[in-house]
């Protein structure tokens, strides 16, 4: 995550940005296992193999160094790219009106990005659970967007006469809980599939019809 992995090898003297990088991924995976209360700053610069000092040479506090990994999902290199940013087919869906498409591809493109950023997922819930306005912060400035772009195309298509009158905002999030509940469970909570084992393609075919026969005229 952010740009490189812990295993990227550097020759000569690093640089202030590569040793602030170097910070910021020890101190996700770390923030991502024991919390923001339950990490020192002692132990993310055990991880880099630099002195605690050296830490607060790049970052004045653990707060300041927590805000950090927001910024870098919300305006870095690191940032999330949506999928209507990105994802052709889903350009095509929209422009054709197909709602079938339209929700898989959001489906299968957001639980894809689920299992390629477990370590920021985990930091996400554990920033809620401690009640620190990392959470909120990173709701607010990402997923609100997402709100507002699913919840456009159901009130769109409503005027269309396609989809039944609901608030738009209740069918996103029941369209939502469909596809985290599903990541969460696969990379949280029944990691070898137990409960239920299909492909992400599967998964967003059927969450799409879900949803589209929930909510058609």
């Amino acid at each position: 995550m952010l740009k490189h992995l812990f295993n990227c090898e550097h020759t000569g003297r690093m640089s202030g940005d590569e040793r602030r990088e170097q910070i910021l991924r020890a101190a996700v995976a770390l923030f991502s296992q024991k919390g923001f209360k339950g990490t020192t700053t002692k132990e993310i610069a055990s991880a880099v193999g630099i002195s605690e000092a050296m830490v607060f040479r790049h970052f004045a506090s653990k707060e300041e160094l927590y805000r950090a990994l927001l910024d870098a999902k919300v305006s870095g290199e690191d940032k999330p790219v949506f999928p209507w940013e990105t994802c052709d087919d889903l350009k095509r869906a929209i422009e054709d009106k197909d709602d079938l498409a339209f929700f898989y591809n959001i489906a299968l493109e957001a639980m894809k990005k689920h299992q390629e950023d477990v370590p920021f997922m985990r930091l996400m819930f554990y920033s809620a659970l401690e009640d620190h306005s990392l959470a909120e912060q990173f709701f607010h400035e990402f997923v609100s967007r997402v709100y507002d772009f699913i919840g456009g195309y159901i009130a769109e298509r409503q005027r269309d006469g396609a989809f039944r009158e609901v608030d738009p905002k209740i069918a996103v999030r029941a369209f939502l809980g469909m596809m985290i509940h599903h990541s969460l469970n696969n990379l949280l909570w029944d990691k070898r599939r137990r409960l239920l084992d299909i492909p992400l393609e599967t998964a967003a075919k059927n969450f799409a019809e879900i949803m589209v026969n929930g909510i058609r005229a």
